[in-house]
């Protein structure tokens, strides 16, 4: 239990930059210590398209959150999405000296360190390897090959990789605003640990995470992750047709898509009208409900087509019996699971980051839009807890983080430095995927930003 630590979780995402500064209480439970929020304006469909406006953004949220927790933050875990994002799977094996020795933890990480050693396509950099099973001596199914004895030790992995260049550019921004980054880790990943119960996990489950400019998929299967896709599809479309079929302002259509909106045009009313202020000089402007319905329908019908044609694809549609959960800003949207499961036939939920959150005196995270968010402050506990009790030497593989970095801030409101002991050269982002191994490896005894207040 690491309650002596401050966790930081900072999302990047297209409407809004959120950071949480998370501490375990005795309990176990997260407390959110401080909150900071700023409007996202140079990122789009979840990639950094300006820097300085990113930069801007990121230093307004980190100071909202340190005047709240008195905490001076100098690491954070930083979430990644976007359409660059890749899934794929591969088959690795290892030949062990002597048949009569035990297999070792040190066997298994060195099977899975050779996945990051993969050629990837140019321009990609793999950011996770997930084990999915064994195989020792040709016997397959094998979930924990720990202990096991055997010459050839064989496994096969699910593998995440995204875009060097986005990579690059959040990493750029996270040290322009004087930060480190400690794990860089897939948005869905983290929103799964944040909102999906353990027997969803191993029933079989899809996580969907809609956001202002994506929708993160992640499917679960037996307790492992199977598959992982972001689309370039989020709030901000629907919010784009309402301004082009209502002729109205951004702001005045977003406003009509959060407090009239309805996903399914059959509830709406056909004699309710809404009054929007006219432009200078102009008459108000009267919006039928119902047509809002239809134009919000449309768009989010195609959505979740699409999201289920991705799971149809997998071959795990007929195989999620805990059907899907919804979360991120999106999900706020009325009759929005009622849709979902006409469009898909699965039993569908919103997902609520409420089960690992204790007391707190920000109610506010407890929303589905602050899922991703409070999965990264999680995120980045499993990971302090499995350098923390890792009982071997690890050889260097892509994304471990330098000896130095530091796994959070102390618990203790005192002021800690902001920079690396030995800043010379910023740090790439740290291999997430090693604590996620740890997770899935466990089973035996896992688009895209969220919005801003009530955005979605």
């Amino acid at each position: 239990m690491q309650n002596d630590k401050i966790v930081v979780g900072l999302d990047i995402g297209t409407t809004k930059i959120c950071v949480l500064v998370g501490r375990k209480n005795e309990f176990g439970k997260l407390e959110i210590l401080g909150m900071g929020k700023a409007v996202s304006e140079g990122v789009v469909r979840g990639i950094v398209s300006n820097i300085d406006k990113t930069v801007d953004a990121i230093k307004k949220a980190i100071r909202q959150a340190e005047e709240q927790s008195g905490i001076n933050i100098g690491v954070v875990n930083v979430g990644i999405a976007g359409q660059h994002i890749k899934s794929l799977q591969h088959n690795g094996s290892i030949t062990r000296n002597s048949a009569e020795t035990e297999i070792t933890v040190d066997d298994v990480n060195r099977l899975t360190n050779d996945m990051y050693r993969l050629v990837t396509p140019p321009g990609s950099e793999i950011i996770h390897v997930m084990p999915q099973d064994y195989k020792v001596d040709y016997e397959e199914g094998i979930l924990d090959p720990v202990g096991m004895s055997g010459v050839r030790l064989e496994g096969n992995f699910h593998i995440i990789t995204a875009q060097s260049t986005a990579i690059n550019n959040i990493n750029k921004c996270v040290t322009k605003a004087g930060l480190e980054i400690d794990n860089l880790i897939l948005e869905p990943l983290a929103s799964s640990m944040s909102v999906l119960s353990e027997e969803e996990k191993e029933a079989g489950v899809a996580l969907i995470d809609i956001g202002g400019g994506t929708t993160d998929l992640a499917i679960f299967k037996d307790g492992i992750i199977r598959h992982a896709a972001v689309l370039p599809f989020g709030g901000n479309i629907v919010t784009s047709d309402i301004k082009q079929g209502c002729l109205v302002m951004q702001n005045q259509a977003e406003q009509l898509k959060v407090k009239f909106g309805k996903a399914i045009s059959e509830e709406a009313s056909d004699y309710e009208i809404v009054s929007i202020p006219g432009l200078r000089d102009r008459a108000p402007k009267e919006i039928s409900l119902k047509n809002l319905a239809h134009i919000i329908e449309a768009r989010m019908e195609e959505i979740i087509e699409l999201v289920y044609a991705e799971i149809q694809r997998t071959g795990h549609a007929d195989k999620l019996a805990a059907g899907i959960v919804l979360t991120g800003g999106g999900s706020q949207l009325q009759n929005l699971v009622q849709l979902t499961e006409y469009v898909t036939g699965l039993d569908t939920r919103i997902g609520y980051p409420n089960e690992h959150l204790g007391k707190s005196r920000i109610e506010a995270v407890k929303s589905p839009m602050y899922a991703t968010t409070v999965g990264l402050v999680l995120a980045g506990y499993r990971s302090l807890d499995e350098r923390t009790n890792r009982p071997y030497e690890e050889e260097e593989v892509a994304y471990r983080p330098a000896p130095e970095v530091r796994a959070a801030a102390p618990a203790t409101p005192q002021p800690v430095a902001q920079q690396p002991a030995q800043p010379a050269q910023p740090k790439k982002p740290s291999g997430a995927g090693k604590f996620f191994q740890d997770i899935i490896s466990r089973t035996k005894g896992l688009l895209i930003d969220d919005f801003d207040d009530k955005q979605y």
